[in-house]
């Protein structure tokens, strides 16, 4: 990174005489951005008021809540805040200062006692309030209880009262809460329509008795590590019993544990402790599932825990149980946009085996299926629906010889019928022609792990894929659907062949297989989900761009029904690139709240304008490596009140600067006057290697920033976005010190996106 010492007048700021401490604490917050890790319970019935607990980190100010969607209200009743190590050493030396006094009061002869005075009064009289005793009591036995483990990220918790509308639309909602610092980012959070029940602790060892209603139900806990948990509940001779744990799904991925999320496990056992269904997963959907149907009335137990006994108050389970419908398949696994297309159903306890599913006001895309039971919805699978000529499988067509005909481009739906099955294709096509070919399957719910193969009339293998990874698929970590794509060499017949990379099949194991010549496209993802800027300031975004079938040109990016003030710099992904950072700047006035905007990426494709609106997502890491894009419902900002700037900051050249390679470049902003201060500093932030700030000076207007592009470490055609930081440089440490004191950057701020082009000299 480079840096370059700015001793021209603070435009960034333009504060009129601020200490530079005060810009440190009024600079964007970053890092410290509010975050939250679990919610407990992670929802609730409609028609009711419950109390829910939020554990995050930089809370404070936390007074407001926002949900998703509409019929649920909540409101902050309490936060929470660990003490700081210097606390806790303060406050533990004023308790044993209290206990001393009190103990020599106490061994003195009665007649010099004088006024007796108790332990807890002469702490009072020291400052230790009888809140901070009880503070000091909790901090040890958590530390003397192996199930608890301290960890900063979800040390804070906000208290928070909750109520549900009794109309308030079933399913998965997203919380957020407001802070003084801005917007935390969404969890999920659901709405039921069962009675819910919470977990009593202890109930490792004897069954919890919550469930004193009827089935079904909800139950809802938390798993600390070593932890069982176990309830108690009656059931009939008869019953299809349904058992469906949420874990994973409530919080998609953990950074700091493996394999990265909660593993839940569930046993059920009878009134003798015989266990009788246990289950750690779902076909490959972590959270597991049980059917089980009870042969006699009785009491019955079920347990939850972690597979490898990990735990933490981040592993937040919701269980729901009862003979309820349940989902498992469909078949075919999409439609035709326009058409309503008959779906075979197949699960547990389903009042129907069959369903027409209109798609005719249904764009393309993936749409959630399920079935109403009481006016009850128990799960969603989801069902897709695009805009292709449709067909389905026919057997037998296991190998070449009995390949089944097709005319691309269409959707063949079928399925692998059984274990060594392969479904066979056959079409025309001429030399020079690209053929290209996709399996939806894993992400459509179907436990398939697809193979495609690609063969001539002769036999040869022109192309083979197992698994292609889907980068919109936040949700997905192992992407085991295939997708190729081929030039044909020659004209002649060519051969598709599909099948499963471990040898399985079945009636679940189905496929939506596109055949087709390649349709450019293009998807967009944002990130973050929630963006927090003081008034006036300019913060960073990054914008991930999903190609399809060889689409590789530039993708122009802009808000669209932003409200006044809300401006983007850097506003489009480059030409074969896949990921660019760019700068969103607020307006110098707050809105009372936090607003959603949204993006919208257009290009040229095929001689027409094609226009696909940004989803926001959470860049989430799991097990310490890996990343995901997790989609969320809004994209929110949230600007919160500073010092206003006298003017907006702005490029005033609004074309990428060529930046010759071996050569420099000038690239002006506007700026308002303001007092010459020595002290700011700026820096490109992750710029290309290659790349640095030359100098910075003055000109009519604005700053001019000259950059330097190095020809040996750079290439001409490279195009992209530089982020320019600004900060203060100090240094920490003992007056008078021997020992040289530690420099410390303090953000100040962030410029507007500079586009750039490195050109030939």
């Amino acid at each position: 990174m480079s840096s370059l010492r700015w001793n021209v007048v603070l435009w960034l700021f333009a504060f009129s005489a601020a200490a530079p401490n005060a810009w440190a604490q009024r600079a964007p917050l970053g890092p410290r951005d509010p975050h939250i890790g679990y919610v407990y319970p992670a929802g609730g019935q409609q028609g009711t008021t419950l109390e829910i607990t939020v554990g995050g980190q930089f809370l404070d100010g936390a007074g407001d809540v926002l949900v998703s969607g509409k019929g649920v209200e909540a409101t902050v009743t309490k936060h929470t805040k660990p003490l700081t190590q210097k606390q806790i050493n303060d406050l533990r030396q004023k308790v044993q200062e209290a206990r001393k006094r009190a103990q020599a009061n106490r061994s003195k002869p009665f007649g010099q006692r004088g006024d007796f005075k108790s332990f807890a009064k002469i702490a009072e009289e020291l400052g230790v309030s009888a809140e901070e005793l009880k503070t000091l009591a909790e901090l040890r036995k958590q530390f003397n209880d192996p199930k608890r483990q301290i960890n900063p990220q979800i040390a804070e918790t906000a208290t928070l009262r909750v109520t549900f509308a009794p109309d308030a639309e079933p399913g998965e909602r997203e919380i957020r809460l407001v802070t003084a610092s801005g917007l935390s980012n969404p969890l999920y959070f659901h709405v039921g329509q069962l009675p819910e029940y919470q977990e009593s602790e202890p109930n490792d060892k004897t069954a919890d008795t919550g469930i004193d209603g009827p089935l079904p139900a909800i139950v809802n806990g938390q798993i600390l590590p070593g932890d069982v948990d176990r309830f108690r509940f009656q059931a009939r001779k008869g019953e299809r019993l349904v058992v469906a744990a949420s874990a994973r799904k409530l919080i998609p991925y953990l950074a700091d544990a493996v394999p990265g999320w909660f593993q839940a496990t569930l046993g059920l056992y009878d009134a003798s402790g015989k266990e009788v269904a246990y289950d750690d997963d779902f076909r490959f959907h972590p959270d597991p599932v049980l059917y089980y149907e009870i042969p006699e009335e009785g009491e019955y137990v079920l347990e939850i825990k972690d597979a490898i006994y990990r735990g933490r108050e981040d592993f937040v389970y919701r269980i729901t149980l009862g003979e309820l419908p349940f989902v498992a398949n469909v078949f075919p696994l999409g439609g035709r946009n326009g058409d309503s297309t008959n779906v075979e159903l197949t699960g547990w306890n389903l009042p129907v085996d069959k369903l027409a599913l209109d798609a005719k006001d249904k764009g393309p895309g993936v749409h959630p299926v399920s079935i109403l039971q009481n006016e009850r919805v128990v799960n969603r699978v989801p069902f897709a629906v695009d805009d292709l000529s449709e067909c389905l499988e026919q057997e037998p067509n296991n190998d070449a010889a009995n390949a089944q005909r097709v005319k691309p481009p269409l959707i063949v739906n079928g399925r692998i019928d059984k274990p060594g099955d392969w479904d066979v294709f056959c079409f025309e096509c001429r030399a020079g022609g690209q053929i290209f070919a996709e399996v939806r399957a894993r992400r459509l719910n179907s436990p398939l792990d697809s193979v495609l193969k690609l063969t001539d009339a002769s036999g040869r293998q022109l192309a083979v894929n197992d698994d292609h990874e889907d980068k919109g698929a936040g949700l997905t970590t192992h992407h085991a659907d295939s997708r190729l794509s081929v030039t044909i060499p020659e004209n002649g017949l060519y051969y598709l062949h599909l099948g499963d990379t471990q040898h399985k099949g079945g009636a679940a194991y189905a496929y939506r297989l596109h055949i087709n010549a390649q349709r450019p496209d293009f998807e967009l993802r944002v990130v973050p989900a929630s963006i927090n800027a003081q008034a006036g300031t300019t913060v960073p975004i990054t914008v991930y761009a999903l190609r399809r079938d060889g689409f590789s040109d530039d993708i122009e990016l802009e808000l669209k029904d932003a409200p006044p003030g809300f401006t983007l710099s850097g506003a489009w992904v480059p030409a074969n690139q896949d990921k660019v950072r760019l700068t969103l700047t607020v307006p110098s006035t707050a809105p009372d709240d936090p607003i959603s905007v949204h993006l919208e990426g257009r290009a040229k494709i095929g001689g027409r304008e094609v226009r696909r609106q940004a989803v926001p997502a959470e860049d989430m890491m799991q097990a310490f490596i890996y990343r995901h894009l997790v989609p969320a419902d809004d994209w929110m900002v949230a600007v919160t009140e500073g010092r206003r700037f006298r003017s907006p900051l702005k490029l005033l050249d609004r074309d990428p600067v060529k930046l010759p390679a071996g050569g420099t470049a000038r690239v002006r902003i506007s700026a308002p006057r303001a007092p010459f201060l020595d002290q700011i500093q700026l820096a490109l932030s992750d710029p290309p290697e290659g790349i640095e700030i030359k100098g910075v000076t003055r000109v009519a207007g604005g700053v001019a920033i000259d950059l330097k592009a190095d020809a040996e470490k750079i290439q001409p055609g490279l195009k992209g976005n530089l982020l320019v930081n600004a900060f203060i440089e100090r240094t920490f440490g003992r007056a008078g010190g021997t020992q040289p004191g530690n420099k410390r950057r303090i953000p100040v701020g962030t410029l507007p996106a500079i586009p750039f082009e490195i050109v030939e000299p």
